[in-house]
């Protein structure tokens, strides 16, 4: 195998990608003006209304800072938890081989749609928006030497 790696994500990594995912779209741009809408009308309005607007108020300020994160972040503790722990992915020519005590498969390398490479971590795309996550505390120095295997990969199979 080319490179091998033990499969240790966690839900703050999961966290952190689907937070910056919304961030850099219109939804983020549309959760930030709505919040500071909502923090506007709250301040203009708080002396006027009764309890009840002012707890719905309050959660409409909270609502994309504090609350989406947290039900994110919960989400991907499912989802880490479904992860096998013994879970080794490894690559070669032929692919993404994935290894546990239980099972094993592979991707082809067509099966896979693309890479990014972020400052803390490296996203194999195999799906619209399904992929895997590998943290730099994964891949460590071997970072860059893997991001551009990978995207030599991906070329190749394009041309």
């Amino acid at each position: 195998m080319k490179y091998r790696f033990s499969y240790q994500i966690t839900a703050w990594d999961i966290l952190k990608i689907s937070v910056n995912g919304i961030y850099s779209s219109m939804i983020g741009a549309s959760n930030i003006i709505f919040t500071v809408a909502v923090l506007l009308l709250t301040t203009k309005l708080w002396g006027e209304v009764n309890n009840l607007v002012k707890i719905l108020l309050i959660l409409g300020i909270f609502l994309f800072p504090i609350i989406q994160p947290v039900a994110i972040y919960i989400r991907a503790k499912r989802q880490v938890e479904a992860i096998p722990h013994d879970l080794e992915i490894a690559f070669n020519d032929s692919g993404m081989h994935f290894i546990s005590q239980q099972q094993s498969s592979r991707l082809k390398w067509n099966e896979i749609t693309g890479v990014t490479k972020r400052s803390n971590m490296v996203v194999i795309y195999t799906k619209y928006k399904h992929g895997y996550i590998f943290p730099n505390k994964v891949l460590g120095k071997e970072k860059d030497d893997f991001y551009r295997y990978i995207v030599s990969k991906i070329h190749r199979r394009q041309s």
